[in-house]
């Protein structure tokens, strides 16, 4: 058994619904706890819409591989296509973590699964749900996730902003 913190974001279609369909189905995969969902600018260097985003944590009888497939499975299942490196898309999956039982966190350098995700630790739009989910969450090999929260700019976190409420 692993747990697995998974971040999601979409930006095309029905973006809300998108994600949403992903957690219920994770629900069989062995879904611990969810975020509510976030509005985020976009991220990188494609004009595109804004994304919403949300955190789950997962456990269950997967090593990091099988987390990476049950990814890719939620991203086919919700449409996506991969023809723009950062551009818009239905449903983005990333394994952001795995850890075993015994609290070990699991490490790859492999470039289709590289973990924990080398760029979490500077992505608002990944710690801001992460740690409201979890506020004494920490992320391998860079610390307490609050406290990575807390070190970057102002106006990357004020760019996050709830949207389960305003909808």
């Amino acid at each position: 058994m692993t747990r697995a913190v998974l971040s999601l974001g979409a930006n095309l279609g029905d973006r809300a619904g998108a994600i949403r369909a992903a957690i219920t189905a994770l629900k069989d995969d062995g879904l611990v706890a969810r975020s509510t969902l976030y509005e985020t600018p976009p991220w990188g260097p494609v004009e595109q819409p804004p994304y919403l985003n949300a955190v789950v944590v997962v456990r269950g009888p997967r090593d990091a591989a099988g987390w990476l497939a049950r990814a890719q499975e939620l991203e086919q299942a919700a449409g996506r296509t991969r023809e723009v490196r950062w551009g818009p898309r239905t449903l983005d999956v990333d394994v952001v973590t795995v850890t075993e039982d015994d609290g070990t966190p699991v490490t790859s350098d492999d470039p289709q699964l590289t973990l924990p995700h080398p760029r979490a630790h500077e992505r608002a739009f990944v710690l801001l749900p992460w740690s409201s989910l979890d506020p004494g969450a920490v992320l391998p090999g860079k610390g307490r996730v609050a406290d990575l929260l807390a070190a970057l700019p102002a106006d990357e976190k004020l760019a996050v902003t709830r949207w389960d409420h305003l909808h």
